[in-house]
């Protein structure tokens, strides 16, 4: 395969695993909130969440294979790439501990309100941009 494609594929598998990075928090936020007595919310928050874990996890790992094929395959070397690999695995982490978030609600053991919901939210965005600029501007 060509590098071309398989740069378009990496891209295009990154931005689908970052639809569910950014949107599974969310739903984390609407779970904090629902009030105790409203089982039937709860259940359908955590089986979209759950549903969505399943589908994005596997997403993120086609992209950080097709990463790792241009990685190994065309030689690309630098400092930048070793930091954003650094972030990818950060994402990885973030996407892993966002399962641990999910068993916690389905056993009614979240220890954290919306509000922390809201800021762990923002973490992929953060990771997300700097990934871009080291992986555009190269800058050692």
């Amino acid at each position: 395969m060509d590098y071309l494609t398989l740069k378009s594929l990496h891209i295009i598998f990154i931005i689908s695993w970052f639809a569910g990075l950014f949107y599974l928090p969310r739903i984390f936020v609407n779970l904090a909130m629902v009030p105790k007595d409203s089982a039937a919310e709860k259940e359908r928050l955590l089986r979209m969440a759950e549903k969505l874990f399943r589908f994005m996890s596997p997403l993120g790992m086609v992209a950080i294979v097709f990463g790792l094929w241009i990685w190994l395959d065309f030689g690309l070397l630098g400092w930048w790439l070793y930091f954003k690999a650094a972030m990818t695995i950060m994402l990885l982490l973030y996407n892993l501990y966002c399962g641990v978030i999910i068993r916690q609600f389905r056993e009614d053991r979240n220890p954290r309100g919306h509000v922390w919901f809201r800021w762990f939210n923002e973490l992929p965005t953060f990771i997300m941009v700097a990934a871009v600029f080291l992986a555009v501007l190269r800058p050692f």
